[in-house]
């Protein structure tokens, strides 16, 4: 039987076997994420998703299985972004079962590929399911990246949100303590040093009480509108997210002002892109 050729009309609906012979052409995956990059930027959440279905079909037709797992990961990341649920899950299979069939164990991308299921898991309230894949990544990086480096310091971070989520508060403080400790040595970390910061505040409310917590939720809630207001902090397309993340936190902890300034910075950034 002769291999399948597919044209533009067939992308939605891709058909290329895992097991299909033939000679691999290889997608560009640094530009298929680059210009992601640029989608999510401007929030055209529609335009990144018929960009990654694009290449997922190109990937699929050159036999590029790796290229797949590629934009299989940015799926998940983008269908957690716009909250389809059903899709995200899917997905998250498909990467699965791909980056095992690829024998990609104790692998940089291995971590990543749990990471990402894990993270879109706990996006949809799955918190239970998402802690065993973070475990399961932790072993992996932290045998194969050096400790300090930055996606050491998301894993912690991610993983310490699951750990709220179960109400496992101790283990969750701990994480979020590793994680800034890495990201105070990234360049320009200060973003991510915030959104921690705002987690540890909602993880001592949690486990205190609006009340008892009062006084710790200030002076995180301090640290991190300090640290997004760090002059040298590049005003880009990722501080326009970090802001437009943070502001509603700042708003539940009364902290109206912050939060007027940082969904302000992130709508001018979006509107300059």
């Amino acid at each position: 039987m002769s291999e399948k050729i597919l044209k533009k009309e067939d992308y939605e609906e891709p058909c290329c076997p895992l097991s299909a012979p033939g000679h691999v052409k290889s997608i560009p995956t640094g530009r298929v994420i680059d210009k992601l990059d640029e989608y999510l930027s401007r929030n055209d959440y529609a335009s990144a998703e018929r960009h990654l279905r694009y290449w997922l079909a190109e990937a699929e037709c050159g036999n590029d299985m790796r290229g797949k797992l590629t934009v299989l990961n940015e799926q998940i990341g983008l269908y957690r972004k716009t909250g389809k649920r059903e899709e995200c899950f899917r997905t998250i299979d498909e990467a699965m079962t791909l980056v095992f069939a690829l024998g990609m164990d104790n692998t940089v991308t291995l971590g990543t590929t749990l990471i990402n299921a894990a993270t879109g898991y706990k996006a949809f309230n799955e918190a239970e399911k998402a802690i065993p894949l973070y475990q399961k990544a932790q072993d992996v990086y932290e045998s194969v990246l050096e400790p300090d480096d930055s996606r050491l310091g998301a894993l912690y971070n991610n993983m310490a949100l699951a750990y709220m989520e179960t109400e496992k508060y101790e283990s969750a403080e701990e994480l979020f303590e590793k994680a800034l400790s890495i990201m105070s040595k990234q360049p320009h970390g200060e973003g991510e040093m915030a959104i921690t910061y705002l987690n540890l505040a909602d993880c001592a409310s949690q486990k205190l009480g609006l009340t008892e917590s009062e006084d710790i939720v200030n002076e995180y809630l301090d640290t991190a509108e300090k640290l997004l207001d760090t002059p040298d902090l590049p005003r880009d397309g990722n501080h326009a997210f970090v802001c437009e993340k943070c502001a509603p936190t700042f708003g539940y902890y009364g902290f109206f002002m912050a939060e007027k300034k940082f969904a302000e910075r992130a709508r001018e950034i979006y509107e300059r892109s």
